[in-house]
Order: C-alpha cells, then sequence, then structure tokens
C-alpha cells in the first residue's frame, strides 16, 4: 500500500479512498484561503449513539478560527452531492454547537451549505470561505447548539451515511 504524507499533520498515510481529495483541499485551504495548518483540525473524532451503543468516528477536516470550528468538510472520492447529508449531520454534533457551515468537496468541487438551515449557499472551491472572510463574519456568526429533540435524528442520518468511518 502506497503512503503519503498529510499536508496539515505532516504524519505518513495511507493513500486510500479519499485521501487524494483530502490533501487537494488541506492544499487549497492554506495555500489558496489563507488558512494556517494550525487552524485546520484533521480527523476530528465524532461520537454518535445508536440503540444504546457509542459509534465513534470522524470528521475529515475542522476548520477554526482561534479556538471556534466554522466550518466542517467531509472530502470524499465520490459525487458530493451524496455525502451532503452527512456532512450536514456531522457540523450539527461534532461540536456542543452546529459549526456554521458544512462543505462536501472531492478536492476540485465544492458544495458549501449553511449548517443551520441545510441551505447551499455555493457550489465550487471558490465559494469556500477564505480566512480573512471568516474573521469579518464570525462576530455574526450564530453558535447555536442543535435542539435536544433533533440530536436522535441526526445521529442516526450521520450513522447510515457514514458507516464506513465508523469505528475505523
Amino acid at each position: 500500500m502506497e503512503h503519503i504524507k498529510d499536508y496539515i499533520t505532516g504524519k505518513e498515510i495511507d493513500n486510500v479512498g479519499s485521501e487524494v481529495s483530502r490533501q487537494k483541499c488541506e492544499k487549497f485551504l492554506v495555500e489558496n484561503k489563507g488558512y494556517k495548518k494550525q487552524d485546520i483540525r484533521v480527523d476530528e473524532p465524532v461520537t454518535v449513539q445508536f440503540k444504546g451503543e457509542d459509534y465513534h468516528s470522524c470528521i475529515d477536516l475542522v476548520v477554526c478560527i482561534g479556538n471556534t470550528a466554522v466550518m466542517a468538510i467531509t472530502c470524499v472520492a465520490g459525487s458530493i452531492g451524496s455525502y451532503e447529508r452527512e456532512i450536514l449531520a456531522g457540523a450539527r454534533l461534532v461540536c456542543d454547537y452546529q459549526i456554521p457551515f458544512a462543505v462536501s468537496t472531492d478536492g476540485r468541487h465544492a458544495v458549501i451549505m449553511d449548517t443551520l438551515s441545510g441551505r447551499i449557499i455555493g457550489k465550487d472551491m471558490e465559494a469556500v470561505f477564505s480566512r480573512k472572510k471568516m474573521e469579518e463574519m464570525l462576530p455574526n456568526l450564530a453558535f447555536t447548539p442543535l435542539d435536544k429533540t433533533k440530536k436522535e435524528r441526526e445521529m442516526i442520518i450521520y450513522r447510515s451515511f457514514n458507516l464506513e468511518k465508523i469505528n475505523r
């Protein structure tokens, strides 16, 4: 199996599945959108419960300004549209607030969504907010906790779409 060096962490990783997409996205965020490597968390852990059991998974990338998560990203090898609902659920569950933006990308194309509404707000990599723009928007962003009555449903959705990453 081929190994590559992760652009953000510098760790040697297996070059499988969507890893090429993730490496393109990481490089794009830093070199084109002005984020610092330390702004980007790789394989951010998320745990969901289903039928009384914990299922451990991760979100490919969580982009932060300071300690505040502002964008959750899933990097895929296939159709990015197939993963929109998964990353929306992940962005709603990974923190004690809903991360404002959720992105599905193959490293060349992207779908950017407002997490609270689920509405698509951009459809290409250039529509991903730069660090500068995100800093400007930060004071006006909502960091709303997920309503407890919706949390179970979001966990079921996340688990259903995310089976290949669970317990890896």
